[in-house]
């Protein structure tokens, strides 16, 4: 999980851009921090830069598909 330290360097978004589930390689629409929805693995991403494939992490056997969500954006 994406943690913290200085509250003052962070903003609240309430922007719906965070409720949003991307495929695997697809291009991510924000650069910042992503999540798995489904394991928890974060990975960062770069502006203009792809998800990563689906075989970057594998889930067990019943964990889900991997999806991933924006958890911290970097605008």
């Amino acid at each position: 999980m994406a943690t913290y330290k200085y509250l003052r360097l962070l903003r609240l978004d309430p922007s719906s851009k965070f409720d949003a589930l991307h495929d695997p390689g697809v291009s991510a629409p924000y650069p910042g921090i992503y999540r798995c929805e489904d394991c928890g693995k974060e990975i960062a991403i770069a502006h203009s830069h792809a998800l990563p494939p689906q075989d970057h992490h594998q889930h067990a056997v019943g964990q889900g598909k991997i999806r991933w969500r924006l958890v911290v954006s970097h605008d």
